[in-house]
């Protein structure tokens, strides 16, 4: 970590990010002054405020001092005031995912990739590791429900990270164990083709450490070559999950009364009989077991890591409970690509297989709606009311000719419906559902708290 050996003061341009949040506390934590920019006032920036730092809402020089270092995200438009300002005076600049390159390069470092489950399995991994009394410092993309935090730190036996594939982010990391659950197409915007996302997961593999343990989803396997996996087991301890003939995986799964899930747990030769896990959703009992083969390949105690797993009470966001009443279910979750909304919609369609259930998506990206218009529409035909609203932009400027209509005009469900933001409240009042379920990575977390208050 020698680019930040005697640091004073950080400056952090988009300091609300989930990623960028947990880094500041890291440098915070260890003695750093840390000052940022954000451009909305969140729950989020007003407990970093409260911790102690320093942050501004405006894209402004004013009483801005120098810093040692800015770190920002790609977020943060190159025609910024703030970053263009820090450029032309030459302090060094780092995006989030070199900072956190640098941090592994220093520390054991267990890194979590995959299009999806990436952010529920670092916090389930860093969740057991702490319960166990390990050492650890979790940085997690999302915030965690037993800790209201996105970030833990009690010492850094093992640092455990979400490794991000957009904009090749994990490509800075250099993992002691890396795990890869899903190799789904997504951001086509970065990688162009949809091999060229495979070939950036397998890249990211390689960057484990010689003689380090590589977790792999047993059906990814069919995209590597024979001399691929000759090489790689060579190189690493590979374990595979999710299949009855892999290393690790799980079967008599059944739901329990919590709205969790139970199964039996195969580790190598070993079997775990009723491990309980309260989220539900048969990818979160994937996510489940390969948290917990990592830390029983770290030589921890089976049942304290059962018993841990067992106290993980989720993530705000992925299959959050908002209101959970007998005559009213919603949930609300951060899917944002297809194969997360199936996910979610099977789950929730599982659990409430009497119930009709509406579901409010709001697509994220321009190029992501362009890109998998109709692997959406096929899986939002799935709700009995599917409600979509317009794209939220994030990064990007408009494409032309693609908005949400492009994927309701792909769809075949006749209850389909388009509305605006604002229109929300109002159709869900005049369609009062049963089970109601709220969907993407945007801003319909806004949503949250007035649907909340109308339903209960």
């Amino acid at each position: 970590m020698t680019e930040m050996k005697g640091l004073k003061n950080v400056f952090f341009l988009g300091i609300g990010g989930i990623g960028m949040s947990a880094l500041a506390r890291y440098f915070h934590k260890r003695g750093v002054h840390i000052s940022g920019y954000d451009r909305v006032r969140t729950p989020l920036t007003e407990k970093l405020e409260a911790e102690g730092m320093k942050i501004v809402y405006r894209d402004e020089v004013k009483n801005i001092d120098i810093p040692d270092l800015v770190v920002y995200t790609p977020a943060i438009p190159s025609d910024s005031v703030l970053r263009k300002y820090f450029k032309e005076s030459g302090v060094p600049m780092m995006k989030r995912s070199q900072v956190l390159g640098n941090i592994s390069d220093s520390e054991r470092t267990i890194a979590i990739a995959g299009t999806h489950g990436k952010t529920t399995t670092s916090a389930m991994t860093t969740h057991i590791l702490y319960h166990c009394g390990v050492k650890v410092t979790g940085f997690v993309g999302g915030i965690m429900t037993n800790y209201d935090s996105n970030y833990i730190d009690d010492g850094s036996d093992y640092v455990v990270v979400e490794a991000d594939e957009f904009d090749h982010s994990f490509l800075t990391l250099s993992p002691y164990i890396s795990a890869v659950l899903s190799m789904d197409p997504d951001h086509l915007d970065i990688y162009g083709a949809r091999e060229e996302v495979k070939k950036g997961f397998k890249d990211f593999i390689h960057k484990t450490i010689p003689g380090g343990t590589v977790y792999q989803y047993y059906p990814t396997i069919a995209n590597f070559t024979h001399q691929e996996l000759e090489l790689l087991h060579k190189t690493y301890t590979i374990l595979t999950f999710g299949h009855p003939e892999s290393d690790i995986f799980a079967e008599n799964i059944r739901q329990d009364e919590s709205g969790g899930v139970i199964f039996d747990f195969h580790y190598k030769t070993q079997l775990f009989k009723g491990v309980q896990v309260h989220m539900p959703g048969m990818h979160n009992v994937s996510n489940a077991t390969v948290a917990m083969s990592i830390a029983l390949q770290l030589g921890l105690e089976p049942s304290k890591v059962i018993e841990a797993i067992g106290a993980f009470r989720g993530i705000k966001r992925r299959f959050e409970f908002i209101v959970n009443r007998p005559d009213c279910i919603y949930i609300d979750d951060y899917a944002h690509h297809p194969e997360e909304l199936r996910n979610a919609i099977t789950t929730v369609k599982n659990l409430y297989p009497d119930n009709p259930v509406m579901g409010i998506f709001q697509p994220h990206l321009y190029s992501r709606t362009r890109d998998f218009a109709d692997e959406f529409a096929t899986v939002l035909d799935m709700l009995d009311k599917p409600v979509l609203l317009d794209i939220y932009p994030a990064r990007e400027l408009p494409i032309e000719n693609v908005s949400s209509k492009m994927i309701l005009d792909k769809m075949s469900n006749p209850e389909k419906q388009l509305i605006a933001m604002e229109e929300v409240c109002a159709y869900v009042a005049g369609n009062r559902p049963g089970v109601l379920i709220t969907l993407g990575a945007g801003n319909i977390d806004t949503l949250v708290p007035q649907l909340k208050k109308l339903l209960a």
